[in-house]
């Protein structure tokens, strides 16, 4: 507790009797993040991550350049802007104040996949809004995101809520508690773009003129198949599962054995998650080249699962992006491939990388002891630089200071 008690010393000596109620905050946030190791951890993690400033996933071979021009879409975003600019108008000055953040503030990195008891979030969630602020702030991914990727997102959800009643009305756990953060000011010229951070769905959502890029985005879920409570029946992420093992099993035995890096699954595998926007990842596995058309034309159709949860317009742009670069494209497995097989794979090009992991159990009792198909975490990022837009952005810039 010796931080907290020089906390306290500051607050004393230089006598902020005005924000005497602010510093009590900071005071007991310190205090219960000394008390909590596994959130002084990821506090830890954070902290070490944000040291080093953003460049992105690349190879050994260097980050390639001239991947992400900026250039008209065609495809219009007032639809979005207008939806933003309406939550703004929603919020009450304290809130308004909480969300908005400049456009290259480190909050774009600021985001964890683990719950609520674990992590401190920016900005304000579903949990503090008014029916109405939850009602714009809705419409603002109804108009971002495919009605698919909005219906995931809904769902996911609602795996917060089975949490909460699983675990004894715990407050780690909500379907409401998921955040909302503005990055610039909603425009159809400049830069500008909002964050969603909750226990299992992330999404970051960076706009440039008519130009689109949502990543990096986490979405994952416990239970994948809820069986009792509130909403009994909600299922998630099996087309993701199922139609990524049926790939794989379609491999012959030679193509199988390039694109399984271990076939033990014997801990989660996720690799570009949180606090990993440096990561260096070489290609691993299968290469796209290496397979007949129809494998090709099948693995399009899993990485399609992915991208077809961003608008439609931004969606079939984005895949045109990453068919440009399809020869380049690796597969890669951990684990078995029988019908009941827990596994982990990757889909990992110059413009995308993708990670679809089965994971431990944390939330739900299990008699499992490693991986289980009742725990998934997916991550989509854009190596090379451009996860939150950031090479946009800074191609922007630089032409705005010449």
């Amino acid at each position: 507790m010796k931080k907290t008690y020089l906390l306290l010393l500051l607050v004393l000596v230089f006598g902020c009797k005005q924000k005497t109620a602010e510093a009590q905050v900071i005071i007991n946030e310190a205090a219960q993040t000394e008390d909590n190791p596994v959130k002084a951890r990821f506090a830890k993690m954070e902290a070490d991550a944000l040291k080093k400033d953003y460049d992105g996933i690349f190879t050994d071979d260097g980050k390639l350049s001239d991947l992400f021009p900026i250039k008209a879409s065609g495809v219009s975003t007032s639809g979005i802007q207008k939806a933003a600019t309406a939550f703004l108008a929603s919020l009450d000055a304290n809130q308004r104040k909480r969300i908005k953040f400049e456009i290259d503030d480190v909050e774009w990195r600021k985001w964890s996949n683990v719950d609520n008891g674990i992590y401190e979030r920016q900005g304000v969630s579903l949990m503090e809004m008014t029916a109405n602020q939850k009602k714009a702030a809705f419409h603002l991914m109804q108009e971002a995101l495919s009605a698919k990727g909005l219906q995931l997102s809904k769902d996911i959800m609602k795996t917060d809520q089975t949490l909460k009643e699983i675990n004894n009305g715990s407050d780690d756990y909500d379907e409401e508690l998921y955040f909302f953060t503005l990055m610039g000011t909603p425009s159809e010229t400049q830069p500008w773009g909002w964050q969603l951070d909750g226990h299992h769905l992330i999404i970051n959502y960076f706009i440039l003129g008519d130009q689109i890029v949502m990543s990096p985005v986490f979405m994952g879920g416990e239970p994948i198949i809820t069986t009792s409570g509130k909403y009994k029946g909600n299922t998630i992420f099996q087309d993701e599962q199922n139609v990524g093992l049926a790939f794989m099993q379609s491999l012959s035995e030679e193509q199988q054995k390039k694109a399984i890096l271990d076939s033990s699954k014997a801990h989660n595998n996720n690799v570009a998650a949180a606090n990993k926007d440096n990561l260096i990842l070489n290609y691993e596995g299968l290469q796209l080249s290496e397979m007949t058309s129809d494998q090709q034309e099948e693995l399009t159709k899993l990485i399609a699962m992915y991208v077809n949860n961003i608008r439609e317009g931004h969606q079939q742009i984005r895949m045109e992006e990453v068919l440009q670069h399809l020869d380049h494209t690796w597969f890669a497995w951990v684990g078995h491939t029988d019908e009941d097989a827990v596994f982990y794979y990757r889909i990992h090009s110059p413009v995308i990388l993708i990670e679809f992991d089965h994971q431990r159990a944390v939330g739900v009792p299990s008699e499992v002891s490693g991986a289980t198909r009742n725990h998934i975490h997916t991550m989509l990022r854009t190596p090379n630089g451009n996860d939150y837009g950031k090479d946009l952005l800074r191609q922007h810039l630089e032409k705005a200071h010449k």
